[in-house]
């Protein structure tokens, strides 16, 4: 899976000792989709695919590679984004993305001799006994 978004936080570098009695090290970033409504990702990197993050700048709009990955711990569910890739995103995200709009269409057309023109939806009360109150129907 690819997100494009652009890099807002770096967070501490993360290490221990894992049960096999091996070191791992881990470290998480945030990035910002740019699309309408944005939307904030935290997604971490491992061992030594650390150093790809180095090559980010905060602020930077970058294309992120990952994985999802969910397990279970104590009758609770984890989810990991784990990235595999980043780099500088080449493309505009937001006209990659955009849905290609048609124009608007013309202003419809004077309605022919002894029709009736459209109605608003405000016209509506006009014509319909609501029993008092401002409900439509």
């Amino acid at each position: 899976m690819e997100i494009i978004g652009k890099l807002l936080q770096k967070l501490p570098l993360q290490s221990g000792i894992g049960r096999t009695g091996n070191s791992w090290q881990k470290q998480e970033f945030v990035i910002e989709t740019i699309e309408q409504y944005p939307k904030k990702v935290c997604a971490n990197l491992w061992g030594d695919k650390l150093d790809m993050l180095d090559t980010v700048n905060i602020g930077d709009t970058v294309k992120v590679s990952f994985s999802i990955e969910s397990r279970e711990f104590n009758g609770k569910w984890y989810t990991d984004v784990k990235a595999w890739k980043i780099e500088p995103a080449t493309e505009n995200p937001m006209q990659a993305a955009a849905p290609a709009y048609q124009a608007a269409p013309a202003a419809p057309a004077a309605p022919a001799a002894g029709m009736m023109p459209p109605m608003a939806s405000d016209d509506l009360d006009t014509f319909t006994d609501n029993g008092g109150d401002d409900l439509p129907f």
